[in-house]
């Protein structure tokens, strides 16, 4: 029986997420570089697991829904790991954050009412959010710093939702892997698209 490479890189990064937040919480402050390289090796396997999915030939909705759902479930262990370490660090910066966290709930809010499913995009604006988010906890959890990784990752944050938002919205029916509204619309008209292999990343 052929291995599901693909499967198996995504429930190791489900499985990272626990790991996390056990180590934050019982380790503490000494655990952070552990933590710090076990973010880098859950994006690692991000990457990997659609790379070899479209190379073996067997990406599909249900892999890319665990994928997608597996990626909120792993970053939010990494802000939690975070609040655990440094909760003055980020209450300090509550406001935006939560401002995220609701959009979020948007995001799956809006696409449950509207397609009885939740949101799976992978638009190109997210990914750049997942890499400013990478360098933004690197800069919180190793150094204790927010400063610009932080703003940045906020900023991108906002603007990938929004886009998150707005894909839900145009798109005329549910599907998954859209790089962004402009695209949904494109598919709204009936109107063909490339579809670049970065989205199966």
């Amino acid at each position: 029986m052929k291995m599901n490479i693909p499967l198996a890189l995504i429930l190791f990064r489900f499985l990272l997420a626990p790991i996390i937040l056990m180590l934050a919480y019982f380790i503490g402050e000494s655990a952070k570089t552990i933590i710090v390289i076990l973010m880098y090796l859950g994006l690692i396997s991000d990457i990997l697991d659609g790379i070899i999915a479209r190379k073996q030939n067997i990406s599909s909705a249900k892999l890319r829904r665990m994928d997608s759902q597996t990626d909120m479930i792993f970053w939010l262990s990494i802000g939690f790991a975070t609040w655990i370490l440094y909760p003055t660090l980020i209450s300090e910066n509550a406001a935006v954050i939560w401002t995220i966290l609701g959009m979020e709930v948007a995001c799956y809010v809006i696409s449950f009412l509207k397609f009885k499913k939740e949101t799976c995009t992978h638009a190109f604006l997210s990914k750049l959010w997942g890499l400013t988010l990478l360098v933004a906890f690197t800069s919180l959890i190793g150094f204790n710093y927010a400063g610009i990784p932080f703003a940045l990752a906020i900023i991108m944050g906002l603007l990938s939702h929004i886009d998150r938002i707005l894909i839900t919205l145009i798109l005329p029916k549910w599907t998954h892997d859209i790089p962004s509204a402009y695209h949904a619309y494109l598919i709204r008209k009936g109107i063909d698209f490339k579809r670049n292999d970065y989205l199966n990343g």
